[in-house]
């Protein structure tokens, strides 16, 4: 979807006219309109107002443009529900719930992700744990939260 039909539905969704919509992100209802049609895009701080107001993150409402990948585990972020929020609520668009939590990180350190990973994910190549390691910390290595 474009981010003009994402914010069509989404304050249709929620049963508002154009003029409350524009109330409850404080602009006015041309600006919602000229949204809607596809004329103009929210800036960035009325969608984070949007994002906040409508419990939607900011990728979503721009119509996923590009695939969030966690960057502690490199889990695909592919609903708003496995993107993780900062203590205000706000999204993270970072990392996933599992990975970071109210502000807080889940894994103090690579090697505990990868004694997690470890204990947790398949192993179809019937491959040693040492091996695992290696693998596991070749990927990590290449995120951006343990480079």
């Amino acid at each position: 979807m474009e981010t003009k039909d994402i914010l069509k539905k989404l304050r249709e969704d929620n049963n508002l006219t154009q003029d409350q919509m524009a109330d409850k992100l404080m602009v006015t209802r041309q600006a919602v309109s000229r949204w809607e049609v596809g004329e103009t895009q929210p800036n960035t701080e009325t969608l984070k107002i949007l994002s906040r107001e409508f419990n939607i993150s900011i990728n979503t409402l721009l119509g996923s443009p590009r695939q969030l990948i966690c960057q502690c585990c490199g889990m695909p972020l592919s609903e708003d529900s496995m993107i993780s929020r900062e203590p205000d609520g706000s999204y993270n668009e970072d990392y996933c719930t599992w990975c970071y939590t109210d502000g807080d990180f889940v894994y103090k350190s690579k090697d505990r992700l990868i004694d997690f990973l470890i204990g947790h994910m398949p192993n179809p190549e019937n491959l040693s744990v040492e091996d695992r390691r290696i693998q596991y910390d070749g990927y990590l290595s290449e995120l951006e939260h343990w480079k």
